[in-house]
């Protein structure tokens, strides 16, 4: 008989978390963004959870979206409703059931709009513009910057409500338009201008309500930022309590209405009569209770020696002040004594080390080098005197002058420049000039010969 090979039996619990696990586990299914009909719609009457099966052309899946995701809609989902949905993929560990877990909904004909909405708010969110501290709003702003449409309801709603509450605000009005292609950038710059203008104490950023399309200027990256980098405090007051919007996110705060702006910015005259009789009781209360402490310290300090017998302080201290005076005295004593001693010990040093003493000593050593030299240099020059006139002497006793007045003289060729100094060099017949002592010979040779000493 032919035996099966052994093999690993699993059940179906752990099939079922298997298959879990590799969903949870693709990053690709943890938030994807499905469009499709709804079909098989329901809600639970308690939990509030709607289920329902999300279809199209060729398939289907099951899904469901929980009561604490499906409160913000601002839909009533319905079959036949052609939607977008963002979620992720898991199954039901109970039955093993593959379903989608929906997480937000938009209706079909607004999908491109949400998507970029998400995508700017993730991209905003990762750069760090929501997580900056939010500037305090002031509590009693000098004046009230609002950007807004100077038509619409939202500025005359803003307007009413400061009037009601404080009357006194000014109100520095920027008009812009609050939808179609130019809203977002003039919005943008009007955020701008009040900064550089610097003339109110806090910004209102706002329109009344409307479609997703009519808000969309307050859901632009340029608005965003220009609100990110405004040094005033700026609220957003975008649309109703359930419109949500980049600009809110971005805010310093966040207004469900331009009515709820007005009344975050500006304290009610009543509510400010309150708080300064409040403030006035508790100032009132303090000062009684001071005066009251005061008086008590007086009672306290009004039996002490100090004010039964004064005379006996103002003793001691006069005894005091003696005893200061005679140690001031002694110090300044020792003190004078020691700067004397000093002063002495100064007065020796520079008179050793003045500058004039110093320069006599110095011109008495000058006078004595002076001497040495003048000696050293007549000794000197009698040195040179005698051997100049040794050595002129010397000289003179070489001159060819001298030799020639003893009958000596000197012969030259017929030229005058060569001189003769034997007899090769002349030949009988040559002319030759002879040099004496006094003048000079032109001769003819007659003879040359070689004498006996040669």
């Amino acid at each position: 008989m032919i035996r099966e090979p052994e093999r690993e039996v699993w059940s179906v619990t752990e099939l079922v978390q298997y298959l879990y696990d590799i969903l949870d586990l693709d990053e690709n299914l943890k938030k994807i963004w499905v469009e499709g009909e709804i079909t098989n719609f329901s809600q639970h009457s308690k939990s509030r959870h709607m289920y329902f099966t999300l279809k199209d052309e060729q398939t289907a899946i099951d899904a469901v979206m929980f009561a604490g995701n499906n409160r913000r809609l601002r839909f009533t989902p319905k079959n036949g409703d052609r939607v977008l949905v963002r979620g992720y993929v898991s199954i039901y560990m109970k039955d093993g059931h593959l379903q989608l877990y929906v997480q937000d909904m938009r209706l079909s004909g607004i999908g491109d709009l949400y998507v970029a909405f998400q995508r700017l708010k993730e991209q905003l969110q990762a750069e760090g513009l929501f997580d900056v501290p939010k500037k305090k709003l002031p509590s009693f702003p000098r004046r009230v910057g609002v950007i807004t449409s100077a038509s619409g309801a939202a500025v005359r709603d803003i307007i009413v409500t400061m009037r009601r509450r404080l009357p006194m605000t000014p109100i520095l009005l920027y008009p812009v338009s609050v939808q179609g292609e130019k809203a977002a950038k003039e919005i943008a710059e009007a955020i701008d201008h009040m900064n550089r203008l610097m003339e109110v104490d806090v910004l209102i950023v706002g329109r009344g309500g409307g479609s997703l399309e009519e808000l969309w200027a307050f859901n632009e990256e340029i608005v965003a930022r220009s609100i990110f980098r405004s040094v005033i405090p700026v609220v957003s007051a975008v649309g109703h309590e359930t419109d949500v919007t980049i600009s809110d996110f971005v805010a310093d705060a966040r207004a469900a209405t331009p009515t709820a702006a007005a009344e975050m910015v500006v304290p009610h005259i009543a509510e400010l009569h309150d708080r300064l009789t409040h403030l006035y009781k508790r100032l009132l209360y303090a000062q009684t209770s001071l005066m009251n402490r005061l008086k008590e310290r007086l009672h306290k300090n009004v039996d002490r020696p100090i004010f039964t017998n004064p005379n006996a302080r103002l003793y001691q201290y006069a005894q005091h002040v003696d005893s200061l005076e005679i140690r001031l005295q002694n110090a300044m004593g020792k003190l004078i004594e020691k700067k004397d001693r000093q002063l002495e010990q100064r007065v020796y040093r520079l008179t050793a080390f003045h500058p004039q003493r110093r320069v006599e000593k110095e011109a008495e050593r000058l006078e004595l080098l002076k001497r040495d030299a003048n000696w050293h240099l007549r000794n000197l020059l009698k040195d040179k005197a005698k051997q100049y006139q040794h050595l002129l002497a010397k000289l003179d006793s070489l001159s060819p002058l001298k030799v020639m007045l003893r009958g000596y003289s000197l012969v030259y060729r017929h030229d005058g420049k060569t001189l003769v100094k034997s007899y090769r060099q002349a030949a009988p017949g040559d002319l030759i000039h002879v040099r004496l002592a006094e003048g000079q010979l032109k001769c003819q040779v007659w003879k040359s010969e070689e004498t006996e000493n040669e």
